[in-house]
């Protein structure tokens, strides 16, 4: 394993276990947004093992997930509003998991 992908493991890893953190504190705004955050970070794993780079930004990181890995790209783009919104919005315990429960489904697929 070369060191950016240590790095995105890492970085999915401390996302995700703040992300339940804040989940148990019903804190489920920041919980969004780090779930959300863990999502990416596997998304950019996948596309470096795979394409040999990491996106440079969330367009670029959709687009080559539309192109290539259709499947985890209707995930990340079905979350990805929810994402947004928890800027703006007040998010709920269903949104939370959901974004939690997506995170574990690409990790799994990812075998990490």
């Amino acid at each position: 394993m070369d060191e950016k992908e240590q790095i995105l493991i890492e970085n999915f890893e401390e996302y995700y276990d703040l992300g339940k953190e804040a989940f148990n504190k019903e804190k489920y705004n920041t919980a969004t947004t780090l779930f959300f955050k863990a999502i990416a970070a596997l998304c950019d794993l996948l596309i470096l093992r795979k394409e040999g780079f990491i996106p440079s930004s969330h367009s670029n990181r959709f687009r080559v997930l539309e192109e290539k890995h259709k499947e985890i790209y209707n995930i990340a783009d079905r979350d990805f509003p929810f994402y947004q919104d928890s800027y703006t919005q007040r998010m709920d315990k269903e949104t939370a998991e959901l974004l939690k429960e997506d995170a574990e489904k690409i990790k799994k697929t990812l075998g990490i």
